[in-house]
C-alpha cells in the first residue's frame, strides 16, 4: 500500500495527524511539496526565504526523501499520485478561500483517489465552534467561552519514523525533484521545526510568566515571536497549548491562540470578508485617495514617532509588535482616512507571519467595520500610546535614530483635527 503525503502549511514532522494517517497500516509514503507559482508570486522575499528554509530542514529530517515539484497542484498532485501508485493523498485541511478552491480542484482531478483531510493548523478547526442553533459566532467573547468548553486533542505523536518513506529517486514519472531555492534574504530568526521548538521552550522558560503584564510593550522582548512558525506550520498550536497552565500569563497567551482560531472561522464562514467590510454598512464611508500620505506611512515618515518606528520595524525586519500594529492601523484609517485594504495589503506583502485571516480582520477591527469592531469613536492617539507603551522611547530610538534631531520630520497631520474629521465621517453613516 502506497500513499502520498502532500505538505502545505504544515512543514514539520511532529504533531502531524496527516502523517499519522498516511503512515497507518505500515503503508509506504511519498512526501511531496508543490511550489505553486500563484503563492510564490504573492509572497514577499522574507516569506519565500522562510518557506524555502523550512523545506530544506524538512528534507534533511527525511534524509532527502522529500519530492519538491513546481506547478499547479491540480496538475502536479494527480501526476505524482499516479506515478507512485498512491491509494490516497493525505493533507492537513486548510480553510482560506484560495485553499478551499485549490483543494476542490485537486480532489476533482484525482478522480477515484481520495483526498484525505486530517487535522488543521488550528486548535479547533473552523466550523466546529458554533452556537446552540449551529450558526457561527460573529463576536469573540462568546466564541471564546464555547471554544474553551469544546477543547482540543492532545498533540499527535508523530516524527520521522512514523512512516516508511519512499525515496523520490526511486519513482519514475513524478517529474524532477527540484533543488530548493535559496534567495539569500536575511531573516530575523531561523525557520523550521527545530528553531520553532527552541524558541517556544525559551519563551516558556523566560517570558511566559510576564506575558500578560508586558505583552503590550514594544520596547521589551516580551512576546513569543511564534506567529511565523505557526503560519508555516513549523509547530502546531496544540504543542504550545500543552505547555500552558492556568496562571495569568499562560491564560493571556491562550486567548491569543483563540483569536487566531476565531478569525480563521470568520474567514471560512464569510470569505468575502478577506477584502470587503464585514459590516457592509461601512461600504458607504468616505475615504481619501492620497498616495503621498500613504507613502509617508509606509516609509515611516509621518512625524509621529511610534507610528514611524513600527513601519520601519516592519520594512526592515518583516515583523511588527502587535500593539504597534493597532496604532499604525488606526493612524492610517482614522488620521489619514485611507482605506483599510491599502494597509492590509502592505502588511501582507511585508510581514513574515502574514496571515490572510488574522491580518484582514485585525485591520477591520481597527477600522471599526469588522467583527468585535472597536467603537468607531475610539481613535488611537499615537503620542499617548507611545508614552504609555514605550515610556522611555527605547523602541522609537531603536528604529528611528534621527528622532529628536532636526532631521526628524514634522507631523504630516494634526491628530486632533483628523480625529474630529474621522468622527464626522463615521457619524455620517448613521
Amino acid at each position: 500500500m502506497t500513499r502520498l503525503l502532500w505538505f502545505r502549511r504544515d512543514l514539520r514532522l511532529g504533531d502531524l495527524p496527516a502523517l499519522l494517517d498516511a503512515g497507518a497500516d505500515d503503508a509506504e509514503v511519498l512526501a511531496c511539496y508543490v511550489l505553486d507559482p500563484r503563492l510564490t508570486a504573492s509572497a514577499g522575499p522574507r516569506r519565500e526565504q522562510f518557506l524555502y528554509d523550512s523545506l530544506r530542514e524538512l528534507r534533511d529530517a527525511l534524509d532527502g526523501r522529500l519530492l519538491v515539484t513546481r506547478g499547479r497542484p491540480d496538475t502536479r498532485i494527480p501526476a505524482v499520485a499516479k506515478a507512485v501508485g498512491a491509494t490516497a493523498v493525505h493533507i492537513s485541511e486548510e480553510f482560506t478561500p484560495f485553499a478551499q478552491a485549490r483543494d476542490e480542484k485537486v480532489a476533482a482531478a484525482l478522480g477515484d483517489i481520495p483526498l484525505e483531510k486530517s487535522g488543521s493548523a488550528y486548535l479547533v478547526s473552523p466550523g466546529r465552534v458554533t452556537k446552540d442553533d449551529g450558526s457561527p459566532y460573529k463576536v469573540f467573547t462568546p466564541y471564546f467561552r464555547r471554544w474553551r468548553e469544546r477543547g482540543w486533542r492532545a498533540p499527535a505523536k508523530t516524527g520521522p519514523k512514523s512512516a516508511r518513506w519512499i525515496d523520490p529517486a526511486d519513482v519514475s514519472g513524478a517529474g524532477k525533484n527540484l533543488d530548493i531555492p535559496d534567495p539569500g534574504t536575511e531573516l530575523p530568526y531561523p525557520a523550521g521545526e527545530k528553531a520553532a521548538r527552541r524558541r517556544w521552550k525559551k519563551f516558556v522558560d523566560q517570558g511566559l510568566e510576564g506575558y500578560s503584564a508586558d505583552r503590550n510593550r514594544p520596547d521589551l522582548d516580551a512576546t513569543s515571536r511564534m506567529s511565523a512558525y505557526l503560519h508555516f506550520g513549523n509547530i502546531h498550536p496544540r504543542t504550545l497549548a500543552a505547555d500552558l497552565g492556568t496562571a495569568e500569563g499562560p491564560a493571556a497567551y491562550l486567548r491569543e491562540l483563540a483569536f487566531r482560531d476565531f478569525y480563521a472561522s470568520v474567514l471560512a464562514q464569510w470569505p468575502r470578508s478577506a477584502w470587503w467590510n464585514f459590516n457592509s454598512d461601512f461600504d458607504a464611508i468616505e475615504v481619501d485617495d492620497d498616495d503621498e500620505s500613504f507613502t509617508a506611512w509606509k516609509e515611516g515618515r509621518t512625524g509621529f514617532p511610534i507610528v514611524d518606528a513600527g513601519m520601519r520595524q516592519l520594512s526592515e525586519s518583516g515583523f511588527m509588535h502587535n500593539r504597534v500594529r493597532m496604532i499604525t492601523a488606526s493612524f492610517l484609517v482614522k488620521d489619514l482616512h485611507l482605506p483599510w485594504q491599502w494597509g492590509a495589503k502592505w502588511f501582507l506583502e511585508q510581514l513574515l507571519d502574514g496571515d490572510i485571516a488574522s491580518n484582514q480582520h485585525g485591520w477591520q477591527w481597527a477600522a471599526g467595520c469588522g467583527t468585535d469592531a472597536a467603537p468607531y469613536f475610539r481613535v488611537f492617539n499615537p503620542d499617548t500610546q507611545g508614552k504609555k507603551f514605550d515610556p522611555e522611547q527605547a523602541y522609537v530610538r531603536r528604529w528611528v535614530p534621527e528622532f529628536g534631531t532636526d532631521e526628524y520630520p514634522d507631523p504630516i497631520v494634526d491628530h486632533g483635527a483628523e480625529r474630529a474629521e474621522a468622527l464626522r465621517r463615521y457619524n455620517a453613516l448613521s
